[in-house]
């Protein structure tokens, strides 16, 4: 009779150890195709994960008609600019052998002023063009990269502006390198902002780099994936977000904590320019307030820093220049001229 209880025991143990290792597995799976999914090009297209979140994006933007009217305008003068200007594409190399792409858009002047124009999560960098078209005008030699396995740019997994913060840092020497007198400007969208914002607290930044514009970043990718498990997936962040970052870290080599532009630009005595739409839908205005508190407070600071924040009422994500073209270019650019010190 005991010989059976402890048989019964023994076969319940293993049917736990065995459910459990089940579990345990399909969990890991599960965590692999969230990494897959969200950060993997190659696995996204298979899935037209691109394509859902454009879709998703797009649905999400505020639809009004001088957001629209004025987007038409922009792309219209921007094709014209893009077809008449000289320019030339630039291939690098990554430090881990990955082909970046990128365009420069050249001047035939001796201009000092450089801005590297930064796209957001899954873009390219034609999207970014119009932004090239304006600090052209303004006088900038200008470069926009594609990042990391994005556009024309090779790479494995999307890096949340982490890996991409280290990878920028070759187009800053080789402005350095054609021109050491160079005052350059950082100007990201989404990503790209957060990935400027994550560079303005790097060591090895030049003293080159005088100002950056951030328009709607994210404080982190940690906490930016996690508002999306909540949002999309209708499930507590730490069910699943923790196990993803932890095959990001074996399978990508990075921390998606270490995406962290809220902590750099604590950091930095880079004068910041922050922006954002107060009807982004997809990165919640409240993380252009926390960063705006944040810049600066735990840098050397001179005399001249300075900081600002332009909050674009009725512009939903990467729509605040549509919004207003004037407020915010005429803000960027005002900003720029007293950081340069221009009249």
């Amino acid at each position: 009779m005991e010989e059976r209880k402890q048989k019964k025991r023994k076969r319940r143990r293993i049917i736990l150890i065995s459910l459990f290792s089940v579990l345990l597995i399909l969990y890991i799976i599960g965590a692999n195709i969230l990494v897959d999914a969200a950060l993997v090009p190659s696995f996204m297209r298979k899935l037209d994960a691109f394509q859902d979140i454009t879709d998703k994006s797009y649905a999400e933007q505020v639809q009004t008609d001088d957001i629209k009217e004025h987007r038409k305008a922009s792309l219209s003068d921007t094709e014209k600019w893009v077809q008449s200007t000289p320019k030339e594409k630039r291939i690098n190399y990554t430090a881990d052998g990955y082909k970046l792409a990128a365009t420069e858009f050249l001047r035939d002047d001796d201009s000092h002023k450089w801005v590297l124009v930064l796209h957001g999560y899954t873009g390219w960098k034609e999207e970014m063009y119009e932004f090239a078209f304006r600090y052209h005008e303004h006088g900038y030699h200008v470069i926009v990269p594609d990042m990391r396995c994005q556009g024309e740019s090779e790479g494995d997994f999307i890096g949340m502006g982490y890996t991409d913060s280290r990878d920028n840092l070759i187009y800053l020497n080789y402005i350095l390198e054609c021109d050491p007198e160079a005052e350059i400007v950082l100007h990201g969208q989404s990503m790209g902002a957060s990935a400027a914002l994550i560079m303005s607290g790097m060591e090895e930044l030049p003293e080159a780099v005088k100002a950056i514009v951030s328009d709607s970043a994210y404080t982190d990718g940690y906490t930016m994936f996690g508002d999306k498990v909540r949002e999309w997936g209708h499930l507590p962040a730490w069910t699943i977000l923790d196990a993803a970052n932890l095959m990001l870290m074996i399978r990508g080599g990075y921390n998606l904590r270490k995406a962290d532009a809220l902590e750099a630009v604590s950091k930095t005595s880079v004068p910041v320019l922050l922006i954002h739409g107060d009807e982004d839908a997809m990165i919640n205005v409240s993380m252009a307030y926390r960063l705006y508190e944040a810049a600066g407070t735990k840098g050397p600071l001179s005399e001249s820093y300075k900081k600002e924040l332009l909050i674009v009422e009725g512009a939903g994500h990467g729509q605040t220049q549509d919004k207003d073209p004037g407020l915010y270019y005429g803000t960027v650019f005002d900003f720029l001229g007293q950081v340069l010190g221009e009249p």
